[in-house]
């Protein structure tokens, strides 16, 4: 067996069980995922008023909203690179980032 180099790709992307093959990416995403839920609702019980917001896409959001919708088209957008690129996914990273912040600045 080969040493794998930590944070390498075969580091990220080394099976780590038989169930699910779990491995640390889907681990960190799971974990993006629930810290991205929780700091939403911490934000909300120290600052309620998460009121309609009507934006750029002419429909009435609040926070919650505004984060599915980032995370809805961030899944499109790395998909949409994986059909027509492929890997490395550090640019669909990038600009899955500036999505985000587009959505909770405009919409």
């Amino acid at each position: 067996m080969q040493d794998i180099v930590m944070f390498s790709q075969d580091w990220w992307t080394e099976p780590l069980g038989t169930w699910m093959a779990w491995t640390r990416a889907t681990i960190a995403f799971f974990l993006f995922i629930a810290a991205a839920i929780a700091s939403m609702g911490m934000w909300e019980f120290y600052s309620p008023g998460g009121a309609p917001r009507h934006g750029l896409f002419a429909i009435d959001t609040t926070r919650g909203d505004r984060l599915f919708l980032s995370l809805l088209g961030s899944a499109f957008i790395f998909m949409a690179w994986l059909y027509v690129f492929g890997t490395p996914l550090w640019w669909p990273l990038g600009i899955c980032i500036l999505w985000a912040i587009f959505i909770f600045r405009y919409v």
